[in-house]
């Protein structure tokens, strides 16, 4: 088998990369064991959040106008992904790329009319 310099060299730097981390885990493991943060203790496994401790149940239900409100979130932020585009070369698309980015935010906009009209976005 003919095994170019490169190849075996490629090899090498992947078994030193494995071996490596190998090291690292072990004296991550080590030094764990070692200053013993392995050990349970009283209230360590206990959900807290913000410096705050836990005042009800971590399992309560969300009302779905939060789900709702998150996935018109997502929606219209992904808005963003499709606009930045159009403001790297606006000057090369000219004012045909003007006029369809204009007819995108129209079309945004009234998805966006549509749903202040249904009241997705009120709270009470």
């Amino acid at each position: 088998m003919n095994s170019s310099p490169e190849i075996v060299s490629i090899l090498i730097f992947c078994g030193l990369v494995m071996a490596m981390g190998l090291v690292i885990l072990g004296l991550v493991r080590f030094a764990t064991k070692f200053l013993g943060t392995a050990k349970p203790k009283k209230g360590k496994y206990d959900p807290y959040e913000c410096g705050v401790p836990l005042l009800g149940s971590a399992r309560e239900r969300f009302e779905v106008r939060f789900y709702l409100v998150a996935i018109l979130f997502v929606l219209f932020d992904i808005e963003t992904v499709f606009l930045l585009p159009y403001a790297v070369s606006y000057q090369r698309l000219g004012m045909a790329g003007l006029g369809e980015i204009l007819v995108f935010v129209a079309v945004l906009g009234l998805g966006l009319l549509y749903l202040v009209k249904r009241g997705a976005l009120e709270w009470e």
